[in-house]
């Protein structure tokens, strides 16, 4: 019975926030996706707040949401799915084109390499290099 009382309270507990000088902070402080307890699926809205973007909404589908933003850190799009099969496949079609992706649980960040690297902390995810296809810019051998 006592245990059955002890586990509400240390809940409470454990839950209080802290009133100090220390919590009067005179803004939002800078945390990561996982940091902020983000849980996927994010929206695109929510991933682009986390870097400082205000988003405009390029893509409404039932397949994905596609947001674009242009920041002091660089220009980016913002991707989200509503299933993580759909994002594989999405990933899967973009390998044609090659390039770059900060992925996470069903987003995708399509930027610059150096842009990724300055958002993935603020994110969390993954850079993930796609090869393409076609010809290479390697000279060919004689």
């Amino acid at each position: 019975m006592v245990a059955g009382l002890a586990a509400p309270l240390l809940l409470a507990t454990a839950c209080g926030g802290d009133t100090g000088p220390a919590a009067a902070s005179s803004g939002p402080p800078e945390v990561s996706a996982a940091e902020a307890g983000v849980v996927a699926p994010a929206k695109v809205e929510v991933i682009a707040g986390l870097t400082g973007c205000e988003v405009k909404i390029r893509t409404e589908a039932d397949e994905l949401r596609e947001g674009v933003c242009r920041t002091k850190r660089g220009d980016y799009l913002v991707t989200t799915f509503p299933k993580e099969k759909l994002k594989r496949d999405w990933l899967d079609a973009a390998a044609v084109y090659g390039g770059t992706y900060l992925v996470g649980t069903r987003w995708v960040v399509s930027a610059e390499p150096a842009v990724l690297e300055r958002l993935r902390p603020r994110l969390g995810g993954r850079i993930q290099r796609l090869s393409g296809i076609g010809p290479s810019a390697a000279p060919a051998s004689p």
